[in-house]
């Protein structure tokens, strides 16, 4: 059978038949979240608790809940990805993703990856004692793989249909999803722990005013998250909001015209996605084989999993680094471990952002396509792609380069600087949030003056 025949036939959700309205993509977003919201309270059946606390962080970032049915979340999505973007960005898969066939090549072969690797890493995850079964026989460990497999790919299909009949991609939602769970958790719970203190930092703020045990010290704890968190989320506003702008003119209408933005932000939050599952697999898997005695990525606590020595330990940000330097306490290793992972997040997002843009349709001669179709052209020039690619030229892959390196170095610092939830996803949560708001604005805007999707190139 022929291999672009086999990928057609591999099950999926159909595209709607007309264009939905921003009422219907609202229901099967917020269905779909609902769904997913309801996966992570199904338990595996036939696994032990032991062992599943220490992957809860990892678990956050992949929009996972370990020994729930969504055990892997959208690990197998992203590592397709992953695998894909490095294999055609390099030229090594010659596939040309402006063309028809293409795209179903590019698109197929990352769903079948993505099943495939549902099934490894449900395989791995049993033998190599993440989930550890309840017990070793045969039945139980076939079973245990099979429901974590079984979840990985309800994920591909319900991120299929977020991409097709929602808002955004089914990747971003659960990450977002599950960053803001988190992060509302740590802010306002007020449940207790053994010590008698409130998990959310506010209550437990309040709690020590009132007390009267308030110090500098005692109060900075938890001041200190909460500065850095908002201080995060007024730094991705602003960068969100800073864009190139192309003028351009309607030739069918004398007189018209818009400007085409391209922000400073191209690529958004994926390289940072891809960024952080490289590394979560790289931690996961590094994790898994030193269970078994192979350290060669490096050691790890057996109750947290906190990475001790090796390559692993020096991309693991130290997370207490901005109290320890305001405190003065700041050792020579956290520096190195600092400049180590600042140095991975900026150098990988900015490759995942050039892959990105060349295999997503964001490049230059896409762009010009889109722009051509829309009936538009850049004033002073003859109306011709060649021309409006080679204006896009100045800027797309200038800006798919530092917009790449600014969000891994954003998500670095934030990973260091004591925020209340892990740094990376508490920026890509903003990000998703506020491209998923940007993206209802442009719906609404759509029902509302349907001319306006001729003037877009819809």
């Amino acid at each position: 059978m022929n291999y672009e025949i086999l990928l057609q036939k591999l099950p999926g959700v159909s595209s709607p038949d007309k264009r939905l309205t921003l009422n219907q993509k609202l229901k099967w977003t917020l269905s779909v979240l609902l769904i997913y919201f309801s996966l992570t309270q199904i338990p595996i059946w036939g696994i032990s608790d032991a062992g599943l606390s220490q992957f809860s962080q990892i678990a956050t970032l992949l929009g996972a809940s370990f020994g729930s049915l969504l055990t892997l979340g959208i690990g197998p999505i992203v590592t397709a990805s992953i695998i894909l973007q490095l294999l055609v960005g390099a030229k090594i898969i010659g596939w040309d993703l402006a063309t028809h066939h293409g795209k179903i090549m590019f698109q197929g072969t990352q769903k079948l990856l993505a099943f495939t690797f549902a099934i490894v890493e449900a395989i791995a995850y049993t033998l190599f004692g993440a989930i550890p079964p309840s017990s070793w026989d045969p039945f139980t460990v076939g079973m245990v793989i099979f429901q974590i497999a079984l979840g990985g790919w309800l994920v591909i299909f319900l991120d299929e249909i977020v991409s097709k009949w929602g808002f955004g991609s089914g990747v971003s939602l659960f990450i977002a999803a599950g960053v803001s769970s988190a992060l509302f958790i740590q802010t306002f719970s007020i449940i207790t722990t053994p010590t008698g203190e409130f998990v959310g930092v506010i209550p437990a703020l309040l709690q020590t005013l009132v007390s009267g045990a308030a110090s500098f010290d005692t109060i900075s704890v938890y001041v200190l998250p909460l500065i850095s968190t908002v201080l995060i989320f007024s730094l991705v506003l602003y960068a969100q909001s800073m864009r190139v702008e192309i003028p351009l003119a309607f030739g069918a209408v004398r007189g018209f015209g818009r400007k085409w933005p391209l922000k400073f932000i191209y690529t958004s939050v994926m390289p940072v996605i891809l960024t952080s599952a490289l590394l979560i697999n790289l931690q996961m898997w590094a994790k898994l084989i030193a269970s078994k005695g192979i350290t060669i990525l490096g050691t790890f606590d057996a109750a947290s999993g906190t990475p001790l020595s090796g390559v692993m330990y020096y991309l693991n940000p130290p997370r207490e680094f901005m109290w320890n330097l305001i405190q003065g306490a700041v050792i020579p290793t956290d520096v190195y471990r600092v400049v180590a992972y600042t140095t991975f997040m900026v150098v990988v997002s900015m490759i995942f952002s050039i892959f990105w843009v060349s295999t997503s349709g964001m490049d230059s001669k896409s762009v010009a396509k889109q722009i051509q179709n829309s009936g538009m052209q850049i004033p002073g020039f003859r109306r011709d792609t060649r021309v409006i690619e080679r204006v896009l030229d100045r800027y797309i892959p200038a800006l798919a380069v530092l917009g790449g390196a600014f969000v891994g170095f954003l998500a670095a610092f934030t990973d260091f600087s004591g925020a209340l939830t892990s740094g990376t996803g508490l920026l890509l949560a903003v990000m998703i949030i506020y491209q998923l708001y940007e993206q209802l604005a442009q719906q609404q805007m759509e029902d509302m003056h349907p001319m306006l999707r001729k003037f877009m190139g819809k």
